[in-house]
């Protein structure tokens, strides 16, 4: 019996039967503490912490059943379980109405009562680690963990603290590894909910045919292989946050249960017919162009529109500037630390290859290459060998230019082709600026300039220009 366990409090006016039920409790390993009365129970309570109450159903002074009244309502998670020498069906149907765990009639079989004080042992250590479980989410998801200065990141954090604390709905939009899961568990962690389930589920990494059962449960016997009951996902989040995780990636067939669900919270289990409700935020993400899913009939307006009351859209890294830079040396700090490497810095040439870098995989991607190249450097700094060949590694062409908001200014898009088609040559040249000029046809300074303008200065090599003076024009070439 594991010693973490609290005692379980018996409160018994009989001496015998304290007596016994200490005996028959210790045997097992079970700590006890024995009491003659309700309220001398209740002062225990008050002071000392149990993972169960054993009460007998008539005590002198106050009732089995007000003391019970009284935990239910003082402690509402703490089990009790009732014994009585005059039990009747109506008594025991009242008890368990009252809050009673079980109840158990004068005589019982010893293996009755230890069957029962199992049971509330094992609820007990499955609320503790729970309880543990969300405490490391919550310190895994704080919003500090959220790395960046550019000013998209700023207005993030920003939006976070403001949506957080509302129970509205959110949809999270961003290509892979940009980061979607750590809004969302920042979102709940500064929620009023924070103290409850967190619970998470990815819509495409599982089957189809068992997504609803995961969702929402089975009764058993609901299709082959349903032996038991089986709670859904909806009801383990209960009170606390839910996130749908490539929410575009479910079926239209249970979308709309989903749709009916967000409705006003009621459910129905995989074969069952009783209609059950909980209380949860929702927030689901998806890295689809949900717009485009829509046109194409793969997901439900109606259901976009009840989930997108509060929309976050996050940046790719391609789009963040020198977050690149600021996020390496984090991931760097992290990983130092874990692999007792005395790696301090990221050298020029480095720097250089990691901002002009595509990252396709986004801030996954930019975690997964400076873990590597953590391992391979046996210098003080990382040097660009220590870094992938970019290109050679992927072994696919170049992922196409990324796509702006149609609703965006002209000399944004305009801007953004630019700093990719800049960027793109940069890397076909091995970062030479001189030949990158030529395939370019302008002339190097103007490189450098145009470099500067998009955000991509730090990317220049050793033998760049001198950095040109603020707010001059350059003539083009």
């Amino acid at each position: 019996m594991s010693v973490s366990l609290p005692p379980v409090l018996v409160v018994d006016d009989e001496k015998n039967m304290r007596l016994s039920l200490e005996t028959m409790l210790g045997d097992e390993g079970y700590s006890v503490r024995s009491v003659e009365s309700a309220e001398a129970g209740l002062e225990w309570l008050a002071r000392s912490e149990f993972f169960m109450v054993i009460t007998d159903a008539r005590l002198g002074g106050m009732s089995g059943y007000e003391l019970l009244g009284r935990i239910r309502h003082q402690w509402p998670d703490l089990p009790v379980l009732m014994i009585t020498a005059y039990a009747t069906p109506k008594l025991a149907v009242e008890a368990i109405q009252a809050g009673a765990i079980d109840y158990l009639a004068k005589p019982f079989a010893p293996e009755e009562l230890l069957h029962a004080v199992a049971r509330c042992a094992d609820r007990y250590r499955l609320m503790q680690e729970n309880a543990r479980l969300r405490a490391h989410a919550a310190g895994t998801f704080q919003l500090d963990h959220i790395v960046g200065e550019c000013a998209k990141m700023r207005e993030l954090r920003q939006l976070i603290q403001n949506v957080a604390p509302t129970d509205a709905r959110v949809l999270i939009l961003g290509e892979s590894g940009t980061g979607k899961e750590l809004v969302a568990g920042a979102l709940h962690n500064l929620s009023r909910r924070r103290d409850a389930a967190y619970v998470r589920i990815n819509c495409a990494a599982i089957p189809e045919t068992l997504l609803e059962s995961e969702l929402f449960g089975h009764e058993k016997g609901a299709f082959t292989g349903a032996l038991k009951l089986k709670p859904g996902r909806v009801e383990e989040a209960d009170g606390g946050t839910f996130f749908l995780d490539e929410i575009a990636d479910m079926s239209r067939s249970l979308q709309a249960k989903l749709l009916r669900f967000l409705e006003d919270g009621t459910f129905t289990r995989v074969g069952g017919t009783q209609e059950l409700r909980v209380n949860i935020r929702l927030i689901a993400a998806t890295n689809r162009d949900i717009l485009e899913a829509i046109a194409a009939g793969e997901f439900r307006e109606d259901l976009f529109h009840r989930l997108n009351v509060v929309q976050f859209r996050l940046p790719p890294l391609r789009e963040r500037g020198d977050d690149v830079i600021l996020l390496a040396r984090h991931f760097l700090q992290q990983f130092t630390g874990s692999m007792s490497k005395h790696v301090q810095g990221i050298s020029r040439g480095a720097q250089q290859k990691l901002t002009l870098h595509h990252w396709p995989g986004n801030v996954r991607e930019l975690r997964n290459v400076i873990e590597r190249a953590l391992i391979l450097e046996s210098a003080r700094e990382i040097r660009p060998g220590s870094l992938p060949d970019f290109q050679a590694e992927t072994g696919m062409p170049r992922a196409g230019l990324p796509r702006v908001a149609g609703d965006a200014p002209i000399d944004e898009l305009i801007a953004g082709f630019e700093r990719d088609l800049i960027r793109t040559t940069l890397e076909d040249n091995d970062f030479n600026l001189t030949k990158t000029a030529e395939q370019l046809q302008i002339s190097r300074h103007s490189l450098r300039y145009r470099m500067q303008r998009l955000d991509l200065a730090s990317a220049t090599d050793p033998e760049a220009d001198a950095a040109l003076p603020a707010g001059k024009d350059v003539p083009e070439v």
